[in-house]
């Protein structure tokens, strides 16, 4: 629990910073980051590898959370895994998505501010109700050890407290990068820098640490009524249950259904909405972003919200949501990676060769500086570096904040179009 606290602490810090700087540059620039990308740090075809890499991740995301809402469906009405209930819930879902952003955007921000607090309210009451009904103190809550089994901890290399620690933060940094590309992307909209910067942080500490303290007190405090649940419903042994309470993404939704009830699941299905509305959104931006570059396509931001949608889908086909999960890391590296490049752009290489002004200077067709930056950064994180600096997302943005420099003031120099 200690460890896992203290990494989400980390990653929060480290992601709101990335996201105030993000945000703060499309504040000034009035762009979303597909766009920004083109002028700081990879140039108007360069942008595309920024556009695949985080329209990718994001596509992911609405594939991950339909997958959690579907397994939520299943478990709260008792429905079996089928190709029929597949097809109804998936589609309904990607429909529902589709029209929200497209026509509710607006409403479902502002719907949002209420059932955000309802939301926190049920939780709190979940938490207050399972301590309650828990042998556990309050100090056994704030200590708790690993939950996994000494099998699964090996797999994941995590045997001593500082491998665990650099695992909470690998494995944590891949949404807060990704977080820190939609900060870009909201950021435009901001009345001031020093409101996205707020938005910045809470984003990051409720994502990684405010959710992680409540998820994690409550799984192990409801650890016990979990595991009578599944006994007397399901049918299963003590340990089968045990094992089955504590499996991931699934179980979560479970446990939220059980603990919250009725208001408890149609509160989560409404926060799910949210994400899933914003994650479209994001996504939907990347993909224009994409197509603008490549082919000078743009049919409209409909189009892209819908072509999202409909690409989330494809991640539901076999193992590739399973694949997609275990490349989180790599994809928070990168991510990582596009955000400091256009922080080292704005913030040091601009202003060095005396070319803040955007409009009079432009942008390369290709900034190769940015460009070579990225497989640098990932190779020597991931690779090269990783026994030494095993936090890899410290050596992505480190080089992001040398490397990419260097190579765009003395190598690559500027070639405005």
């Amino acid at each position: 629990m200690k460890i896992g606290m203290l990494g989400g602490f980390i990653v929060a810090i480290i992601g709101g910073l990335l996201g105030w700087g993000t945000g703060h540059i499309a504040y000034k620039s009035g762009l979303a980051s597909g766009v920004m990308s083109r002028l700081y740090g990879f140039g108007l075809k360069g942008s595309v590898l920024a556009s695949l890499i985080f329209g990718f991740m994001i596509i992911g995301f609405i594939a991950a959370e339909n997958v959690l809402l579907y397994k939520g469906f299943l478990f709260y009405f008792e429905a079996e895994d089928s190709l029929t209930n597949q097809l109804i819930v998936y589609g309904l879902l990607t429909i529902a998505w589709i029209l929200l952003t497209i026509f509710g955007f607006n409403v479902v921000t502002r719907v949002s501010s209420i059932t955000l607090i309802g939301f926190l309210l049920v939780l709190f009451y979940m938490m207050f109700e399972i301590i309650m009904s828990s042998s556990e103190s309050w100090r056994d809550l704030m200590s708790f050890g690993p939950q996994f089994s000494a099998e699964i901890q090996a797999d994941l290399g995590t045997q001593s407290d500082w491998t665990k620690l650099i695992f909470v933060i690998n494995i944590l940094a891949g949404s807060a990068g990704a977080l820190a590309l939609v900060d870009a992307d909201l950021g435009r909209y901001s009345r001031s820098s020093m409101d996205i910067g707020i938005a910045a942080f809470l984003g990051n500490f409720a994502l990684d640490v405010f959710m992680i303290f409540m998820g994690a007190v409550i799984m192990y405090a409801g650890m016990p009524a979990l595991t009578e649940y599944y006994v007397n419903v399901g049918g299963l042994t003590e340990t089968e249950a045990a094992a089955v309470a504590i499996e991931n993404p699934d179980r979560v939704a479970a446990a939220f259904i059980v603990f919250g009830g009725i208001l408890g699941t149609v509160l989560m299905v409404l926060a799910q909405t949210k994400a899933q509305v914003l994650n479209a959104y994001s996504s939907s931006l990347s993909l224009a972003n994409l197509c603008d570059a490549i082919f000078a396509w743009r049919p409209g931001r409909y189009i892209f919200v819908i072509s999202a949608n409909i690409l989330s889908l494809l991640f539901l086909y076999g193992d590739l949501l399973n694949w997609f999960n275990s490349f989180l890391v790599i994809l928070g590296i990168l991510t990582m990676c596009f955000a400091g490049i256009m922080l080292a752009d704005y913030f040091i290489v601009r202003p060095r060769l005396g070319h803040e002004n955007t409009e009079q200077y432009g942008m390369d067709n290709v900034n190769w500086a940015g460009i070579c930056s990225i497989p640098v950064a990932f190779l020597l994180a991931h690779y090269v570096l990783a026994d030494y600096i095993p936090i890899e997302i410290l050596t992505a943005l480190a080089v992001a904040f040398i490397v990419y420099p260097l190579l765009r003031l003395f190598v690559f120099k500027p070639n405005y179009l």
